[in-house]
């Protein structure tokens, strides 16, 4: 079974070959820090020419500690000072390492993610959230260990090889030959299973991922699913998708064992070889005791850091995949993005709209025509209502106006500027909305409301709760504004949310006010609380209300009726009621139903 998700726009589903590249991109991200990483190297060096020393100590040891000189004691001693500066250098280096880690990926994340904030709805239309949240915490833990650790054991397997060969041939020149010689047989595998494990990795990534975006969107809906009694099916999905990502990482830690068991065989392979040839030239008495075991050991080294760097590579490999995924997100560009040289909007604002034969398809669906030569205004101060059947329109009439989307053809002007030559954030700020699916967040009352302006003050925030009628329920709660109401605010009812909503819009003070169905959804009781506030928001602004309660359009000073993506009536209540048109067909079935329900009420 797969669940993966569509590729978004701007990525590419075909990724044949991960390639180191997309790593180096966040080095920058490294050179931040300049201090942490010049205390890690220094660190980094000590404890690695520390290491190297040991060796020396030996030979020195064995050569003529136990000489009638009697050496051996300060032979020792000077061993513990070795292991002292080694012990102090390698906990400096561990911790200048790992938190330079921690603090790249920090950056990373917050970079990824105000990109993130920058792309267009087009981009969310196809990508799925949960697999950029995986992309947010899983791949960048995997840069995380390789820029950190993983980076930090590779130059020091460097630093320990090169000085570890350098004294080798410094020790027996001829030894040194030998081992010079195997070095090809531990490099090419290196190289060969090092891309296979990039490859690997990249896929246990991706799967990683479609099982989190599934798990993430069912735990939000856990109230759809429980309703309707999938517990068992959306189980049964999540495992077999855990399963492919358990697969797929299971391949990826096979290959990396391969290529581990392969460089560390030939590696001590090597040394038993060269020992061997070393105890021949002992018995001839071309060296010492002392000097063999210093070559050894050098040997050692330079075996165990070319083995040790076999693991790290496939690490950075690991990592490099993960890199390209945020790579991609990092290349993805707005399809709505500011003008290199967007105009100015005018001063003081006045609140006017323009549509002007706009046309518009979603690129998610770009045959299906959403709307199809839309033409009206509405003036500074006027309330107009726009009605019309599912599928005619409306609400994108709103994304345009936002500027979510461009529209294919025609013109949407703001206060007489088209909105694609402004920069959308100068644009939606002078916007406030209240949709109908209100978005409330895991935080207190009050930050839910000052998301609306975050630089209001408390009595701001209690003013607009007033005028919304929503402190009469915050002040009941345990904690005031200060409380908590849960993520998507599943501790509040609908008509609480609308007015938190309506809070949040009348604390932002816009000129232009979008309500989306926003009392669609409420009891009788609600409604009329959400209506009143309502009123006091809409006073002195440009309001376009998408309704069709007759009730939230007869407050409107003008109706606009659309079908089919056009404008098709205008006009008050009365006068299309008169007509005889679309809005009087969809205001008698309203005014019938009511009846009805009334009837079977009563």
């Amino acid at each position: 079974m797969s669940i993966a998700a569509p590729a978004a726009e701007g990525t590419s589903q075909t990724t044949p070959r991960p390639k180191l590249r997309p790593l180096l991109t966040f080095i920058p991200v490294m050179t931040r820090y300049p201090a942490m990483l010049a205390g890690a190297a220094v660190a980094l060096v000590i404890a690695s020419l520390a290491t190297l020393a040991v060796p020396l100590a030996i030979r020195r040891m064995i050569d003529f500690g136990f000489s009638a000189d009697g050496m051996i004691t300060q032979y020792f001693a000077m061993m513990v000072v070795i292991a002292a500066v080694l012990a102090l250098a390698s906990a400096a280096r561990f911790y200048l390492v790992t938190s330079l880690g921690e603090r790249v990926v920090a950056d990373i994340r917050a970079r990824v993610f105000g990109h993130l904030a920058t792309l267009s709805p087009a981009f969310f239309d196809t990508a799925r959230t949960g697999e950029l949240v995986s992309r947010l915490s899983a791949d960048t833990t995997q840069i995380k260990s390789a820029m950190g650790v993983s980076v930090s054991i590779a130059l020091r397997n460097l630093i320990m090889f090169a000085g570890a060969v350098a004294m080798m041939v410094f020790t027996s020149p001829q030894l040194s030959l030998y081992v010079v010689g195997a070095i090809p047989i531990l490099v090419l595998p290196l190289v060969a299973f090092g891309r296979n494990v990039r490859r690997r990795s990249r896929l246990a990534q991706d799967r990683l991922a479609d099982a989190t975006a599934y798990a993430d969107e069912n735990i939000q809906a856990v109230r759809t699913m429980q309703a309707f009694t999938a517990e068992r099916l959306v189980t049964e999905r999540y495992a077999a998708a855990a399963e492919e990502a358990y697969a797929s990482a299971r391949n990826a830690n096979k290959a990396r064992a391969i290529l581990t068991a392969v460089i560390i065989f030939f590696a001590f392979a090597s040394v038993v070889a060269v020992l061997w040839a070393g105890a021949q030239q002992v018995l001839a008495g071309t060296i010492s005791g002392g000097r063999l075991s210093q070559f050894v050991l050098y040997a050692v080294f330079a075996a165990s850091s070319l083995s040790q760097l076999s693991e790290v590579w496939s690490e950075i490999s690991q990592a490099a995949g993960a890199a390209e995924r945020l790579v991609e997100i990092l290349a993805t560009k707005p399809a709505v993005a500011a003008p290199e040289r967007p105009l100015a909007l005018p001063e003081p604002p006045r609140g006017e709209v323009a549509f002007v034969a706009a046309r518009f398809a979603y690129p998610a669906r770009p045959d299906v025509k959403v709307l199809d030569g839309v033409t009206f205004e509405v003036k500074a101060g006027e309330k107009v209502a726009i009605v019309g059947p599912s599928g005619a329109g409306k609400s994108t009439l709103f994304a345009l106006l936002l500027r979510f989307y461009d529209p294919q053809g025609g013109v949407v002007r703001f206060d007489g500027v088209p909105v694609n030559e402004v920069d959308p954030a100068a644009l939606r700020a002078r916007i406030a909305t209240v949709p109908q699916d209100v978005a409330i967040f895991a935080a207190s009352v009050a930050d839910n409301i000052r998301y609306g302006r975050p630089d209001a003050t408390d009595e701001e925030v209690v003013a607009a709760a007033r005028m919304a009628h929503a402190d009469e329920f915050v002040a009941r709660m345990p904690e005031g504004y200060s409380s908590l109401i849960g993520e998507r605010g599943v501790t509040l009812s609908g008509g609480q949310r609308q007015r938190l909503a309506i809070a949040r819009a009348i604390l932002r003070d816009a000129p232009l006010l979008l309500l989306d169905e926003a009392t669609s959804a409420l009891d009788a009781e609600s409604e009329t609380l959400v209506q009143e506030a309502l009123g006091r928001l809409m006073e002195g602004r440009t309001t376009l209300v998408i309704a069709h309660r007759i009730a939230t359009i007869l407050n409107c000073d003008r109706i606009v009726v659309m079908d089919g993506g056009q404008v098709v009536e205008q006009g008050t209540h009365a006068e299309l009621v008169a007509a005889g048109g679309l809005y009087a067909r969809l205001a008698d079935l309203q005014f019938n139903g009511s009846k009805l329900a009334t009837a079977a009420a009563s």
